[in-house]
């Protein structure tokens, strides 16, 4: 936006003691500090304004796409149709149940007869507490470690 480098801002320094008295530059470069402030918070406002504005525009963008994706799935495939036709072959998952599928309850009889299940133990004791091994000291330099099981290559 507004381009000044190094050198135009040692000139206005050059300028502002030659031209400002040295008792009123301290008052002057707060002011000027006060001033560059006010600007870019107010461009840091605007610029947060143009990018809500933007977000809010790819937003509604989004929104209008997923609302005609949405049109155009339901009218493929329409759930009136379905609720209106549930004979067809989309709605049926299962093949209708033949007389060869059927299953006949067990009589009670066979139930009676089977084995009975034995409750479970009113108190079990607690597993025994295991005991704490030390850690296996590191492989050492040249090995690769312990040897892995179904011929896999060692370790890098």
């Amino acid at each position: 936006m507004f381009d000044v480098n190094s050198t135009e801002l040692l000139l206005l320094g050059a300028v502002a003691i030659a031209v400002i008295p040295p008792k009123d530059l301290p008052r002057a470069m707060r002011f000027a500090g006060q001033w560059i402030g006010k600007a870019r918070g107010m461009a840091r406002h605007f610029r947060s304004g143009l990018d809500e504005m933007v977000r809010q525009a790819e937003l509604e963008e989004i929104e209008k796409k997923w609302r005609e994706e949405n049109e155009r799935i339901m009218r493929e495939h329409p759930l009136h149709d379905a609720i209106e036709h549930p004979a067809e072959p989309v709605m049926t998952a299962l093949p209708a149940p033949t007389a060869d599928m059927v299953v006949e309850p067990a009589p009670p009889e066979a139930i009676a007869e089977a084995a009975p299940v034995e409750p479970a133990p009113a108190a079990a004791e607690p597993a025994p507490k295991r005991a704490r091994t030390p850690r296996a000291a590191p492989p050492e330099e040249g090995e690769h470690g312990p040897e892995l099981p179904f011929d896999l290559p060692p370790k890098s």
